[in-house]
């Protein structure tokens, strides 16, 4: 019998509670059929009707009948993609982030998955170059889609140079057979100076824009460097000048996009845009934002979302001084929205803080890669003030940071009362004018 797929989480109310399914229980089979991993879970109990074999954690089995409307959801989560794990990672990229972290993190974040199962339910990027035939026609057979795919070059030679494995020079053709097939993709270039970038980048962005609509969007993220890069290939980060000329090159192809799509297709990420000393785009330059969780356009949308919620905030609130902790990259946008926030509501005072990244280098400049470590050592003692923490900073559903710090030891460290607020304008603004209640508060 399959060793099955252990429930995670129960939705309260859902039709799995009312099943007196647990967390602890294993989904062995539905419908008859064993279950390989999420994909066959999630297509099985896509029926209407359909039975489930469950096995409690003291041995018992339960075969349980299952009646839902259309497109009513089950109610829970499994812990992992499928019982024998996941797919790991078969390259070694010359820009990969996980060989340039440090001992002493969330174990997790020095997991190298690759796996086009979690593609498809979480939006994680995978490479494709770690499948077999049978795992690529049963992505066609199924129609797995969106996928998300990490493509880089189009270039055969310079995508195997970028990731050491001779089987990434395949991707061509594989792009080629999942458009045929209708699937969509939504693929990103890490761009690596010297590697991908001039002509590379333009052969790259021409033949993806040609799969339109298969293709939905390019996103164009820098490579991210740390300090740690001792006995790794010598790399550099984009300067200033080499940015302005990207975008230069970049409006005119999203222009050419624009014409023919109706979509500019390919964007880039907001840290282009602060290298090169130029405003954001503006929040519907992104067609709805594609590939916000590849950090493209999430300045533009919480500036959007800002513009929306400063009519509704008060004129007055009584006094209250808040701490607001941010990333290098964003701390000059936070100074002038301080001004403008403190004109606007009188009892305001904003305090920014902004964190250089001593744990990766200084050349990590964005909010979500500081750790509690930094915080810590750049906050002195706030006496029980609040500070303003974006959810960024934090592991999914957990207040832990990338160093494996909890937000309460951050507020022992720094005596101060976090506030948790998710990258969204009106939650920031909420947040801002919210009376104290005490403790972590979302």
């Amino acid at each position: 019998m399959a060793k099955g797929l252990v429930v995670a989480r129960v939705e309260a109310g859902g039709i799995a509670e009312e099943m007196e399914i647990a967390p602890g229980d294993k989904v062995l089979a539905v419908s008859g059929q064993e279950l390989r991993d999420i994909i066959d879970f999630q297509f099985l109990t896509a029926d209407e009707e359909f039975t489930m074999l469950i096995e409690k954690p003291d041995g018992e089995v339960w075969e349980i009948e299952i009646e839902k409307d259309p497109g009513e959801f089950l109610g829970l989560e499994v812990e992992k993609v499928s019982a024998g794990g996941l797919k790991y990672c078969t390259n070694n990229c010359v820009f990969c982030f996980v060989a340039q972290m440090p001992k002493g993190m969330r174990p997790s974040l020095y997991d190298k998955d690759d796996d086009y199962r979690l593609s498809l339910s979480q939006g994680s990027f995978v490479t494709l170059s770690n499948l077999s035939e049978a795992e690529f026609q049963r992505i066609l057979d199924l129609h797995l889609s969106p996928l998300y795919i990490s493509v880089h070059a189009w270039n055969p030679e310079a995508r195997v140079r970028l990731m050491t494995n001779q089987r990434a020079g395949d991707v061509p053709t594989q792009i080629r057979r999942l458009a045929e097939a209708g699937i969509l993709m939504h693929t990103q270039i890490v761009l690596v100076p010297g590697y991908n970038d001039g002509e590379v980048l333009r052969d790259t962005v021409t033949h993806l824009g040609s799969f339109y609509p298969q293709v939905q969007s390019i996103a164009v993220v820098p490579v991210g460097l740390t300090k740690y890069r001792e006995r790794l290939t010598p790399l550099r980060p984009f300067t200033g000048a080499e940015a302005r000329t990207l975008l230069k090159e970049g409006h005119m192809w999203q222009d050419s996009f624009a014409r023919e799509t109706g979509r500019r297709l390919v964007y880039f990420a907001d840290e282009f845009y602060v290298l090169a000393g130029e405003e954001l785009p503006k929040a519907e330059d992104y067609d709805g934002f594609p590939q916000l969780e590849n950090g493209v356009g999430m300045g533009a949308k919480f500036l959007a979302e800002l513009a929306e919620g400063w009519d509704q905030l008060p004129a007055e609130i009584p006094p209250r001084m808040l701490h607001l902790v941010t990333g290098t990259s964003a701390a000059s946008f936070f100074h002038e929205l301080k001004h403008k926030l403190e004109a606007r509501v009188q009892g305001l005072s904003l305090i920014i803080h902004s964190i250089r990244n001593d744990f990766f280098g200084s050349t990590v400049t964005v909010a979500g890669l500081l750790t509690a470590q930094d915080i810590a050592a750049q906050i002195e003692d706030l006496k029980g003030q609040e500070f303003l923490l974006p959810e960024i900073m934090l592991k999914r559903d957990e207040d832990i940071f990338l160093d494996d710090r909890s937000v309460g030891w951050l507020e022992q460290k720094i005596n101060g009362q976090a506030v948790i607020v998710e990258n969204h304008g009106l939650r920031f603004l909420e947040a801002l004018i919210r009376s104290n209640t005490g403790g972590v508060k979302h």
